[in-house]
């Protein structure tokens, strides 16, 4: 008797896989609420109150903040317990070992050497705050309605919020607490090898076979993460997933990929898996919260420079494979890796495309986030401009939330948002595709195209479904429960402390994957001249130009009463 879709199908096992990690968190977090919540007063209150007071962010604006903020889900023991468990391993900078074990003598060491620093940084951001207050006062003196005094004021408060966080950091490097981390990765390596084998032997892959390869790429998992730490290479953008396929592709080129490792290599299964996941942090009220603007950024812009590539890939260039142009279009235009695989998945691209499509991300995201901040602070392009800008055309999320903070607070808000709002097009894109390529791509010749609903449903990405609903249901949660405890317990517990870290883990067993069944024999004929390479250099260049005049238009002079929000 042939076992149901439902059950061999690496869409639906993403779909409850991914949903018993998010039910996992949601009863974790959910039972053990932070002590500190139930007696918090009412801080979003307090911020919406001087937002109406004050026309900026105002010292006690922040300082209700930082209280909201403080009450976090991790603090709570079981929070704690599973962010370690879910974590990777540390930074470090000369001693590898660190990353994975701090020993009592290195934490005495840290205290050491930072602490006296970041007392004399705390008197700084003291001294800072009472000026602050000074100069917010002043301003107060006129009702607000001089404009030389707001912008003293902000400056003001924007250089004690500075001094604070620095203060903040150097205060965590000296707590630095004693611990080993190799425990926790042994177990969570068993709680994969467990959940991934049970999945893979009901879907027809024996556990046996399963268990040697996933040991295998596991390690290499945690060595991209290790290596990606040290201080250096984090700085200049060199992230996991770089490492993570750099070593696959090593290993397969040279002494090739084991026979034995092979059934572990679950590219799309452990990347749908982190798709689903990442369904839970695309708020659907934060998507809306900064409005038309973004909205149009993300969902204007996303599908002109999509078709448009597509159609000089075809028509212009001469791409002769049409997955391959598909792929590489909605990688570039979309949100990188996560749009790549489903739009793969829709138009029934080869791996060796998907990998193609992957490797010109990983390059281009690592060059853009370093020098995308560099030049919009080399012309001086405004904070907010410039985020919205990045958070519209660098891939990976990651990659945007860390290219917006080179820049400020508000750019890495602006940016992060439009990235999500964009994140939400990877449903509608894969859908649209599968419609397309099984309408009129693969409708015979002669043929009036006829839409194949069956065939439709066949191709589209099924744990797209479970994108959504975690999406809609941590929506929902998130506007039901009140903003003190959705940020306290969804986006400082369930997603912040869990489900990202579980993300990050999955695509970096997706990319390891990605290395390890690549062959650059295979890859050559995807090459084709280069005209890859020339249609994701071509297509970007006309996304960041597109991206960056519909972001100074939406921002600047449509909708430019939201500048003041943000």
């Amino acid at each position: 008797m042939a076992k149901s879709r439902l059950l061999t199908h690496d869409d639906y096992w993403a779909i409850w896989l991914g949903g018993f990690f998010l039910v996992v968190g949601l009863l974790v977090f959910f039972t053990q609420k932070p002590k500190a919540l139930q007696e918090a007063p009412d801080w979003s209150a307090e911020m919406k109150t001087e937002s109406e007071r004050v026309p900026f962010k105002s010292v006690e604006w922040y300082q209700a903040s930082d209280a909201q903020m403080s009450i976090k889900g991790s603090s709570t023991s079981a929070g704690k317990w599973l962010k370690k468990l879910t974590g990777k391993p540390g930074g470090w900078s000369t001693n590898p070992l660190t990353a994975l074990v701090t020993t009592e003598t290195q934490a005495d060491q840290a205290a050491t050497n930072y602490e006296e620093e970041a007392r004399a940084a705390k008197r700084e951001a003291a001294n800072l705050l009472e000026a602050a207050k000074a100069t917010q006062a002043a301003a107060a003196e006129t009702q607000f309605e001089n404009e030389e005094r707001n912008q003293s004021a902000v400056s003001a408060i924007e250089a004690w919020r500075k001094a604070k966080s620095k203060a903040s950091d150097l205060q965590k490097k000296a707590d630095l607490s004693p611990g080993n981390k190799v425990p926790y990765l042994l177990l969570l390596f068993v709680v994969f090898l467990v959940l991934f084998g049970i999945a893979k032997q009901v879907a027809g892959t024996p556990f046996r076979e399963y268990a040697p390869g996933f040991v295998f790429v596991f390690l290499l998992a945690v060595l991209a993460y290790w290596i990606a730490g040290q201080a250096e290479l984090k700085a200049i953008g060199l992230g996991y997933a770089i490492w993570a396929i750099l070593f696959g592709l090593i290993i397969s080129n040279t002494i090739g990929t084991p026979k034995w490792a092979e059934s572990a290599l679950g590219t799309e299964f452990y990347i749908k898996i982190g798709l689903v996941l990442l369904g839970a942090e695309i708020l659907l009220g934060k998507v809306l919260a900064i409005g038309l603007p973004g909205i149009f950024v993300a969902w204007v812009v996303t599908p002109i420079v999509l078709v448009s590539t597509y159609w000089f890939g075809q028509k212009v260039l001469g791409i002769k494979s049409k997955t391959l142009n598909m792929t590489i279009s909605a990688d570039m235009s979309v949100c990188g890796v996560s749009a790549a695989v489903a739009t793969a998945a829709a138009c029934k691209a080869s791996k060796e495309e998907l990998t193609l499509a992957v490797g010109l991300s990983m390059v281009f995201t690592s060059i853009m986030m370093v020098a995308m901040p560099a030049f919009i602070n080399w012309v001086g392009i405004p904070e907010i401009l410039g985020g919205a800008w990045m958070g519209g055309t660098i891939d990976a999320t990651g990659a945007v939330v860390a290219a917006g903070a080179f820049l400020g607070d508000k750019a890495l808000s602006v940016a992060a948002t439009i990235k999500m709002i964009q994140n939400v097009l990877i449903g509608v894109i894969a859908f649209s595709v599968a419609v397309y390529f099984t309408t009129r791509v693969d409708a015979e010749k002669g043929e009036k195209a006829k839409v194949g609903i069956s065939e439709i449903w066949k191709r589209f990405p099924k744990f797209i479904i479970g994108f959504l609903g975690a999406s809609i249901l941590f929506s929902f949660l998130y506007e039901s429960i009140g903003d003190q405890q959705a940020y306290s317990l969804i986006e400082q517990g369930v997603i912040g402390s869990f489900t990202k870290n579980l993300r990050g883990w999955m695509f970096c067993l997706a990319f390891v994957s990605i290395g390890l069944s690549t062959n650059f024999k295979a890859l050559r004929s995807q090459l084709q001249g280069g005209r890859p390479l020339l249609l994701y250099v071509l297509g970007q260049s006309f996304n960041l130009m597109l991206t960056l005049a519909m972001a100074y238009l939406m921002f600047y002079v449509v909708f430019d009463g939201v500048l003041a929000k943000i």
